[in-house]
C-alpha cells in the first residue's frame, strides 16, 4: 500500500490518499483540542495511545457483529480505513447527563436518564458545530428518512456493544459522539474513531465524596492533569479484554 498526498487534516488526524481508491492512510496526531480548537496543546504520547484504542474497539465491535471502516493498523499511530461518504453530522449518545446536555436543561451532572438519549450535531467549525434536529437535518438534505433510521438504529446497537465492553473493564460509558458514512455501494458504516477523545468514561466503584474519575478527554478540557495515564489505563482494559476473548473463542 503507497501512501500518496494529504486530503484532510482534521483536530486530531491527517487523512491521506493512497495508491487503492477505496482506501484511506490514517494518521494520529499528538494534538488535543477543546471547546471546537478554542484550547490546544501536544501531549506526546496519545497519537499512539488513540490509534491503538480505536483499534481494540473496532475490533472488539466488528466480534459483535458491528462493521467498521477500520481495515487494519499499520504502526504505532497509522491505520488504514475503508473510504466513506461521511454525513456530515456528529452523533452523540448520551446515558447520563454530561457535557452540554447538562448545561442545555440545567441538570446535575451525572444524572441518569429514564432512556439513552440520540443527538445531531452539524459538522461545522465556521458555526462551532450547533445542535441540529430530525426535522432541520431533512430540510437540509444532510441525510434522507432511511439514512436517518438506520442511523438511529446503528448508535442504539453501538451503545450496547461499547457499554457492556467497557463495563467489562471497570468503566462506565457516560456518553460518545461518533460519525457514519456510505460506502460506495451505498452501506452505511461506523467511521472515524471511538477513543477517550470521542467518549466520557468514568472509573466505576473508583468515585469519592461525589468526585467523579475522568477517563476521558475532560481531564484536558477541564485542567484536572495529564490524559496519557488515564488514557494507558483504557487501552491496558480493552487489550486484557481482547485476549480473554480471544483465548474464549480458541
Amino acid at each position: 500500500m503507497e501512501k500518496l498526498g494529504m486530503r484532510y487534516q482534521g483536530k486530531a488526524k491527517k487523512l491521506y490518499e493512497t495508491d487503492d481508491p477505496d482506501i484511506l492512510w490514517v494518521e494520529y496526531t499528538d494534538q488535543a483540542t477543546a471547546g471546537n480548537g478554542a484550547k490546544k496543546a501536544n501531549i506526546e504520547g496519545k497519537a499512539r495511545l488513540n490509534n491503538r484504542i480505536t483499534t481494540v474497539i473496532f475490533s472488539l465491535l466488528a466480534r459483535r457483529g458491528i462493521p467498521s471502516h477500520f481495515v487494519r493498523s499499520i504502526s504505532d499511530t497509522e491505520q488504514l480505513n475503508r473510504r466513506l461518504d461521511m454525513f456530515p453530522l456528529e452523533i452523540v449518545m448520551r446515558n447520563r447527563a454530561a457535557g452540554s446536555f447538562a448545561q442545555r436543561y440545567g441538570v446535575a451532572e451525572g444524572t441518569a436518564l429514564k432512556q439513552p438519549v440520540l443527538e445531531f450535531f452539524y459538522k461545522s467549525d465556521p458555526l462551532d458545530d450547533p445542535f441540529i434536529n430530525r426535522d432541520d437535518i431533512l430540510a437540509l438534505g444532510l441525510a434522507t428518512e432511511q439514512d436517518l433510521d438506520i442511523i438511529a438504529a446503528k448508535t442504539r446497537e453501538i451503545n450496547g456493544a461499547l457499554t457492556s465492553i467497557f463495563r467489562a473493564i471497570n468503566v462506565e460509558l457516560v456518553d460518545f459522539k461518533i460519525e457514519m458514512g456510505k460506502t460506495g455501494s451505498g452501506i452505511i458504516l461506523l467511521g472515524d474513531e471511538i477513543t477517550p477523545d470521542t467518549c466520557r468514561l468514568w472509573a466505576i466503584g473508583n468515585n469519592h465524596d461525589g468526585q467523579v474519575t475522568h477517563l476521558d478527554k475532560d481531564i484536558f478540557r477541564r485542567d484536572l492533569g495529564s490524559i496519557i495515564p488515564a488514557y494507558q489505563t483504557i487501552l491496558d482494559g480493552l487489550t486484557e479484554l481482547e485476549e480473554r476473548e480471544s483465548q474464549s473463542n480458541s
